[in-house]
Order: C-alpha cells, then structure tokens, then sequence
C-alpha cells in the first residue's frame, strides 16, 4: 500500500467513526465539507430523506479568487451560510468528513459560523 492510498484509508476510518456519532435531521442537517487537492466543496444534507438542501463549492462559476487555499475555503463557507439560511437553515451538524480540523476545513467552518449558521 502506497503511501496516498494509506492516508485515504486513514480517513476512512475516522470518516466511520465520525459518521456513527452524527446524522442529519429536517431540524438540524449535516454540514458535509470535502476538499481535495484543488477545490473544497459543502453540503447541508438531510440525511433521514436522504436530499442535499444547498451546496457551494470553490469549482463553481460564480466562485471568484482562488480554489484550493484558505482564502478559497472561506468564500465557500460564506456561500454556504447564505445559501443555507436562503433555504431556511439556521442549526446544523458539523461533518468534517475524515479530514482533520485544520486549515482549509476550519476556515470554512469558522467563515460559516460569521454567516450565521449555528454548530
């Protein structure tokens, strides 16, 4: 095993362990936050329905500046919190999604919390 395909598993596995702990209801969804090498993407999901109810990521069109740095990760994290809110959103459940609490996923997540949404 590669030394990428090793940390992919890594964060599986803690992926696992985070996702048996939350869930997303109508009342409070999960805010979903994935990065790779060049963009960050978020989703708030219902997860009892099993729908996406907004999204935002730094490979949209409308997404100005640069896509895969900190500056990037909290233009996503405002977008999310407008859209969020746009659809009636006001407390949701932080998913890091195996990714450490670090960096880019805490940017958005602090850049969320400015825009309103509550976590």
């Amino acid at each position: 095993m590669d030394k990428a395909q090793a940390r992919t598993t890594r964060r599986h596995r803690r992926k696992r362990g985070i996702r048996k702990q939350i869930t997303g209801s109508a009342q409070r969804p999960r805010l979903s936050v994935f990065r790779s090498l060049n963009h960050i993407y978020a989703q708030v999901i219902d997860d009892l329905k099993g729908h996406t109810l907004a999204s935002a990521s730094s490979s949209e069109s409308g997404h100005e500046g640069s896509t895969g740095n900190v500056d990037g990760a909290k233009a996503v994290g405002t977008r999310i919190a407008e859209r969020a809110k746009a659809a009636g959103i006001g407390d949701v459940v932080f998913d890091r999604n195996g990714f450490l609490y670090h960096g880019r996923v805490k940017a958005l997540a602090d850049a969320a919390r400015e825009g309103g949404l509550k976590f």
